[in-house]
């Protein structure tokens, strides 16, 4: 099977030696109320230990964890020896009852997928193979990577928002952040904890991989329509796993979260002042209800705008003087915020367009030909945004500069390679 490289700049461990033999894989299952086709992913599973062996995996286990089922699915799991069964007593999640398999697991290599039958542990010899011949920390199985997959449509759209906005937020390539079959090191738990208890472990866990540094390998893999009814709910759980993957990318990144939505901002404050100068000069002198309600919302978007892009870049130094590290960041390849002092050119030049076109506007209304005022709008709104828009860059650019002392300070002149 081909696969996807998502390697980032600081492997877990650059001593590691790609070839370096393993003891073992255990594999981690999650059972809730899955008694139609937890017999069969455990004997599938049970089924590849020659093929882990031909890939230099050694020894097999499978754990079950029962998350208090109602239903048949922990007496079946006993009907299968080979399988270790660990049972909570009330149901407390499908991140909890991979955490306590992560936690009981024996050897190096730890693989997880679900009990539904949807995903084909056959596939497991194909995933240790980055692992082991290139040193990947963590190998994806990707249902959206070319292979077949009977993914309900709903959900094929949302995986693929979902990846498209890891990609977008995390700078490096996704193309299923929700897949839940997985194997990964054990000392990978170590930068991908802590994780949360619900269906949403996966995404975060593939947000935390692709801002921590480890080696990230995707490799496609086919996918079944589940047995049985879903526990996956379209709106309240895709509400939860957007959410989760944004807060998460704002622990590591915050600037490409509201460094986009700014951006966003600021595009739709320029395309409505385009279109105002436009009318303008096309000899447009009074607003009218539209013009007005344009000129309020470009002065929001645009001011506003500029605060979040400030707002995430000051955060972005906060960000790394916590973690002690000038850790992956950035929206763009240098800083804007931060020394040197000809960075305050652009807020000083806007500061001062803003005060002289304001001038004009009320010079040309106290002069002898006595502009009315409701001729003006341009020059005073125009200055407006102006003066704000420098202001707000200077402040952002005064702040820069002081967190970027700081975290040089604090971390070593690596701190420079910060970026907002």
């Amino acid at each position: 099977m081909p696969t996807q490289s998502l390697t980032l700049p600081m492997p877990l461990d650059a001593t590691r030696v790609a070839t370096a033999s393993v003891d073992g894989l255990s594999i981690c299952i999650p059972v809730y109320n899955e008694e139609g086709a937890v017999s069969e992913t455990l004997v599938r599973c049970l089924a590849i230990a020659d093929q882990l062996r031909a890939a230099g995996i050694p020894r097999l286990e499978v754990i079950a964890v029962d998350d208090g089922s109602k239903d048949r699915s922990a007496e079946i799991v006993e009907q299968h020896p080979a399988v270790r069964l660990i049972r909570h007593e009330v149901n407390k999640g499908y991140g909890a009852a991979l955490k306590t398999g992560f936690a009981a697991a024996s050897y190096q290599l730890v693989a997880f997928l679900d009990a539904d039958a949807t995903y084909p542990p056959e596939a497991f010899p194909s995933l240790v193979v980055p692992v082991i011949r290139d040193g990947a920390d963590l190998v994806i199985g990707s249902r959206m990577a070319g292979a077949d997959t009977e993914m309900p449509a709903v959900r094929r759209l949302g995986n693929f928002i979902f990846a498209n906005l890891l990609t977008l937020i995390g700078r490096t390539s996704v193309t299923d952040s929700a897949s839940g079959m997985r194997v990964f090191r054990r000392e990978a738990l170590d930068v991908l904890l802590p994780l949360p208890d619900g269906l949403n472990l996966t995404p975060v866990m593939s947000t935390r991989a692709v801002h921590e540094g480890i080696k990230v390998v995707e490799v496609p893999i086919s996918y079944k329509e589940r047995v049985g009814e879903s526990k996956l709910s379209v709106t309240k759980d895709g509400i939860r796993f957007l959410r989760t993957i944004v807060e998460t990318a704002l622990a590591y990144n915050p600037v490409r979260v509201f460094g986009f939505a700014g951006l966003a901002g600021v595009g739709v404050a320029a395309c409505i002042l385009a279109g105002l100068l436009v009318a303008r000069f096309n000899g447009v002198t009074a607003l009218g209800p539209a013009g007005t309600a344009a000129v309020f919302t470009a002065l929001v978007c645009g001011v506003g705008g500029v605060n979040l892009f400030a707002l995430g870049a000051s955060f972005n130094y906060l960000v790394s003087l916590f973690y002690r590290r000038p850790i992956r960041q950035g929206l763009f390849k240098t800083p804007m915020f931060s020394a040197p002092i000809e960075r305050f050119f652009l807020p000083a030049s806007l500061l001062a367009a803003g005060i002289g076109l304001s001038v004009s506007g009320v010079s040309l209304w106290l002069s002898m030909q006595g502009w009315p005022i409701e001729r003006l709008w341009l020059y005073l709104t125009g200055g407006a945004m102006m003066m704000l828009i420098g202001l707000q860059l200077g402040m952002a650019w005064l702040m820069g500069s002081v967190l970027r002392e700081l975290s040089i300070r604090e971390i070593g002149a690596n701190g420079q390679g910060v970026q907002s």
